[in-house]
């Protein structure tokens, strides 16, 4: 396996972004994995090798560049603390819909056209904040995006935000797998049931569950809700997704 950090440029600037290549004789699968708002670091490099190592070539960007390259939380930062939330804020703010979009362009663009790339559909995987940047890249590449999952994706349903990822709907065609988290600030029951009603009304092909006793960050190893059990629930769904989706 190669591991390659790598610069790529979009109209706003320079996104650090990490290249995942398997040892194989073919070309395969391509993955777009979108990390949590804590961006790229050993936590999420690490759930990118696993992802290789099960047949893929992952891309994994840093979201957030307009702010600050990896890693984007200084190290003295308490997760939940008044400077970790106030840190957020600055991370997300530059993230408009038109933004993400063309950061989503240049991402896909630099995966298809890996030579470690098979031709075909490729997935896109998001966590946290990610679940919505994935949603988007299937809006994106329609044609191309094949498959996206989003774990304990926040805001994913914001009806009176005219960002609201839900709105790209009408442009997807992949297939959807969304698995959310219990008592969660970010995407509550009555936000999963909003969505789960606009999902119904887009169409088409989908799955959104809830995972009993996971809590936002379940996931990610180095969050404090990971939850191994149900983070390994969670990887089956989406090799199972891919394997039936991209081949």
């Amino acid at each position: 396996m190669l591991e390659q950090d790598v610069d790529l440029t979009t109209a706003d600037g320079t996104v650090d972004a990490v290249l995942f290549t398997p040892d194989a004789e073919k070309a395969l699968p391509g993955v777009l994995h979108i990390p949590d708002i804590r961006s790229i670091r050993e936590t999420h490099r690490a759930m990118a090798r696993r992802l290789v190592g099960e047949g893929y070539t992952v891309l994994m960007p840093n979201p957030f560049y307009r702010t600050s390259r990896s890693p984007v939380f200084a190290p003295e930062i308490k997760h939940g603390s008044p400077e970790f939330m106030k840190r957020i804020q600055e991370l997300i703010a530059p993230l408009t819909p038109e933004g993400l979009e063309q950061d989503l362009s240049v991402y896909l663009d630099y995966l298809t056209s890996r030579p470690t790339t098979a031709i075909g559909k490729v997935g896109v995987v998001g966590y946290c904040i990610g679940g919505g940047i994935a949603l988007r890249a299937a809006a994106v590449k329609p044609d191309r995006v094949g498959a996206v999952a989003s774990f304990h994706g926040g805001g994913l349903y914001k009806p009176s935000d005219p960002a609201s990822p839900h709105l790209v709907l009408p442009r997807v065609k992949a297939i959807l797998y969304f698995g959310h988290a219990v008592k969660d600030g970010s995407m509550t029951a009555e936000d999963i049931a909003g969505f789960e009603k606009a999902l119904e009304e887009w169409g088409g092909d989908y799955t959104s569950k809830v995972y009993d006793g996971a809590h936002h960050g379940w996931t990610v190893r180095d969050n404090p809700a990971y939850n191994e059990p149900q983070a390994e629930r969670a990887f089956a769904k989406m090799m199972a997704l891919f394997r039936e989706t991209l081949g």
